[in-house]
């Protein structure tokens, strides 16, 4: 079973968002980066780069599949982890901890709300 953590919330593209303020964090999930294996390369959103809550705005790439990386809150992208650049296993090591992907200013709070919780999101990769 995959480590939801509390704490944080979740969306249905297997992405978890941690707010601190006007600040989120956004990683990949447990659950996604063991599904999708060994990742061997992240490609991430600029910083400066204006986001919108659920366009694609990067790329993961495993040895399994190519996937999308989807923001989870509209905003703009205030920092990247350049160490999952230059080191992407990083993500299936440490998803929640040093594999974090990249930071945004929150555009809009109100977002958050349409956002799982760990309970929910079990609830969804349970379904799987």
């Amino acid at each position: 079973m995959a480590n939801v953590i509390e704490g944080v919330k979740y969306t249905k593209e297997h992405e978890w968002v941690k707010i601190d303020g006007d600040t989120a964090v956004e990683g990949l999930t447990d659950y996604a980066q063991s599904e999708l294996s060994d990742i061997v390369m992240v490609e991430l959103p600029a910083v400066g780069k204006q986001v919108k809550k659920g366009d694609a705005i990067g790329t993961i790439e495993a040895v399994k599949a190519v996937s999308d990386l989807y923001a989870g809150l509209s905003g703009e992208v205030i920092d990247v982890n350049d160490k999952v650049v230059a080191e992407p296993a990083l993500i299936n090591k440490d998803p929640y901890g040093g594999g974090w992907l990249y930071k945004v200013k929150v555009a809009d709070p109100k977002e958050a709300r349409e956002l799982l919780s760990p309970e929910q999101y079990k609830e969804l990769i349970e379904k799987h």
